[in-house]
């Protein structure tokens, strides 16, 4: 039985099968209904059927509208159900009101539609993982879609981490800021919904900050949010929390910031000692603006960058700017973070990044070419979390790409954080290059050295000079990473790694250049996912795989490798 058709039995067989308690759909023209719920149970499942176009759903409680969501409703075939909440508002029945969006030639007459025979409620949903490919020790939502990191901040102990969120599928929409939180960086707890769309618009990405001086009126040690609302337009928005992140209260004069070009988005807020004041960078076309303000509330233009700087073959997106010592030096240099798609070096979406100085107002880079921070494909949406401990710059990746983010083999999930990473600079040939190091949290993970790779295992390879490694199965799917010391330059090839037919741009080879001679390469496998690093922070590689079975035979030719297993 296949793991969409298995984890929609199971599903319906622990329900604990309550009836929607519905009248009959009041079938009102060739798309659209309306359908009375009896209120039961918490949730109501809704059932999704991933081919079939988007239904726009209105929840209307006492003749107001409560909440407007887009979901694929079932025609002919439950794919997997998903959960709305139909407690929240204290009514004993409420009101749905669907518009289907799709041809009534190709799905039928509305209502002859399964979706109306599946609804159910419930008051427990489940969330026990039977995805295959589901990560062990990276983040990924309980359920639904999940792509860009936002809003990372750290506070009394406690990453926390929000995220774009569609809680009513698992492809993009209905964006919401989800929310999980660690001690460790590794294991997440996750808390539902954090900011909910509104009138504005759906809550697109931004950044989350610790005030601890009370700049904002807000008390010290507030968290304030900033997001992008988008509606017909995108504006950014501003909310604020006093309980460490767990709920937050929108201003009542949102929008913030306004202006009238199409992409306008992704706010990123930080605290700037040498000025005294907040910076804000944010991605508005192909450039990035930076404002400042003394309060978190009022914001100055400063000046713009981008012209004639990195690549410019897609929007620039989830900027990120931050001071960084160069190792082994006296010296300091400003890094702005430029999340770019498409235009990725290996197609679609990557993060590139610009070295140079800041002086609270205008940023000016040094560099003339284009830099990637990480050379696989599936490496986008980098940011930092505000207030790390130690100065520490901690980074956190979409683990996806926008050429085939929709269509990955998972059904219950889709998409995963990499694993943290920590930031800095260093120098080769006369030029700064940006750090990418493995958080020195995933050393916990380490348990038994074991002879063969596991699902999830972190793999050690201590180079001599040259290495070969291929990872495979008994299926003959393998992939293959190459570190040419001559030509300076890891390959990792994952042509032939698995599953590959849901997009023809997945099948490939990544390749990256290297700053000196790899001493050392440490690779994050975990059942969906194949991360590879210098071990020295000079090279990192992100890649997406699905093999049909877990690789479990290592040969490396060129170096020696040890294996240790995730506890």
């Amino acid at each position: 039985m296949s793991t969409k058709r298995k984890f929609t039995t199971l599903v319906a067989a622990l329900l604990m099968t309550l009836a929607a308690h519905a009248q009959a759909p009041q079938i009102l023209d060739d798309n659209h209904a309306m359908l009375r719920v009896g209120v039961q149970g918490k949730y109501l499942l809704l059932p999704v059927q991933e081919k079939e176009e988007y239904a726009h759903i209105d929840v209307v409680v006492d003749n107001q509208m409560r909440q407007a969501l887009n979901v694929r409703l079932a025609v002919d075939k439950v794919d997997y159900y998903m959960p709305l909440d139909i407690k929240r508002w204290g009514a004993k029945s409420l009101l749905l009101d669907i518009t289907f969006h799709g041809d009534r030639r190709a799905t039928g007459a509305v209502k002859d539609f399964v979706c109306w025979k599946e609804l159910q409620q419930t008051d427990n949903y489940d969330t026990q993982n039977r995805e295959v490919y589901r990560p062990l020790y990276h983040h990924t939502p309980l359920y639904g879609w999940m792509n860009d990191p936002n809003g990372m901040f750290y506070k009394d102990g406690m990453y926390h981490l929000y995220f774009q969120w569609n809680p009513y599928g698992s492809q993009w929409e209905n964006m919401t800021w989800g929310h999980s939180s660690s001690r460790d960086l590794v294991h997440w707890e996750n808390h539902g919904t954090a900011i909910e769309p509104d009138a504005i618009g759906t809550i697109f990405s931004g950044s989350c900050v610790v005030d601890k001086n009370n700049t904002s009126g807000y008390g010290a040690g507030t968290v304030v949010a900033f997001y992008t609302s988008a509606g017909h337009n995108q504006v950014q928005s501003m909310a604020y929390s006093t309980d460490n992140g767990m709920t937050f209260k929108k201003v009542a004069d949102n929008p913030i910031l306004t202006s009238n070009d199409p992409d306008f988005r992704d706010p990123k807020a930080f605290w700037n000692p040498e000025i005294r004041k907040w910076n804000l960078i944010l991605a508005v076309g192909q450039e990035m603006r930076i404002y400042s303000s003394p309060n978190l509330k009022d914001w100055t233009y400063e000046s713009s960058f981008g012209k004639g700087y990195g690549c410019h073959d897609g929007v620039w997106e989830c900027p990120d700017l931050m001071k960084l010592q160069v190792r082994g030096t006296d010296k300091q240099k400003w890094m702005l973070i430029c999340n770019i798609n498409p235009g990725g070096i290996f197609g679609g979406s990557a993060t590139q990044y610009f070295i140079g100085d800041f002086d609270g107002k205008t940023f000016t880079c040094q560099q003339t070419d284009t830099r990637w921070m990480d050379y696989g494909k599936d490496h986008y949406a980098t940011v930092t979390f505000d207030n790390a401990p130690d100065g520490r710059h901690i980074a956190l990746a979409w683990m996806s790409n926008w050429q085939y983010a929709n269509q990955v083999p998972t059904t219950q999930f889709r998409s995963a954080n990499s694993v943290a990473r920590d930031l800095d600079l260093f120098e080769a040939d006369g030029e700064i290059y940006c750090g990418v190091t493995p958080s020195k949290e995933l050393l916990a993970l380490r348990g038994a050295k074991v002879k063969k790779p596991t699902p999830a295992c972190e793999i050690v390879v201590d180079v001599k000079s040259s290495a070969d490694i291929v990872l495979s199965n008994s299926k003959g799917e393998q992939v293959v990473m190459r570190y040419d010391a001559p030509g300076k330059t890891f390959t990792m090839d994952r042509k032939n790694s698995g599953l590959s037919d849901f997009s023809e741009s997945f099948a490939a080879e990544t390749v990256a250049p290297v700053h000196g001679n790899i001493k050392q390469l440490r690779i994050f496998v975990d059942h969906s996912s194949i991360e590879a690093f210098d071990a020295e922070g000079k090279m990192a590689m992100t890649n997406l795989v699905f093999p049909s079975q877990p690789y479990d035979k290592i040969k490396v030719k060129g170096g020696k490798v040890t294996i240790y297993e995730i506890k």
